[in-house]
């Protein structure tokens, strides 16, 4: 959609202490190669710029590193596979919109993609569409923050 890129910094973030997996990366899009045996928050850690990060930027960083751990080398996102990390990562937003028409709007409109492949921020757009219609978001509303 926007077209936008991973940064030349990005590109160069690797684990400490391993070499550089993605110098040679043809694709700006390329993900790292890291297997996913390595948790996703020793995968953050790794990150310098989000060791003082915020909340917000740890979540923001969190779904984009499952992003790349589950897209392709162009860096995209099979319509099965975002339709798996759905069911297995975001259930607790997704439990209980089955029977709902936006919701089935929504897988719908991931089914006649005609890319068959979702970027980025399409899969963002998509959790964040997912995340204002769920019943979870009404709870996380009625949760009461001062005394």
């Amino acid at each position: 959609m926007c077209g936008c890129m991973h940064s030349t910094e990005d590109q160069a973030l690797h684990l400490e202490g391993e070499p550089n997996p993605s110098a040679a990366a043809t694709s700006t899009l390329a993900p790292r190669t890291m297997p996913r045996s390595i948790s996703i928050s020793k995968q953050l850690a790794s990150i310098k710029a989000l060791r003082k990060g915020s909340d917000l930027e740890k979540a923001i960083a969190t779904a984009a590193m499952i992003f790349r751990n589950f897209s392709d080398p162009d860096g995209k996102l099979g319509k099965a596979t975002a339709k798996n990390l759905l069911q297995t990562q975001f259930r607790n937003f997704t439990e209980g919109q089955e029977t709902k028409p936006r919701y089935k709007d929504l897988l719908s409109e991931l089914d006649e993609h005609t890319e068959n492949k979702l970027d980025f921020e399409d899969f963002m757009i998509l959790l964040l569409s997912i995340t204002v219609m769920s019943d979870l978001l009404q709870n996380i509303w009625s949760v009461k923050i001062m005394p």
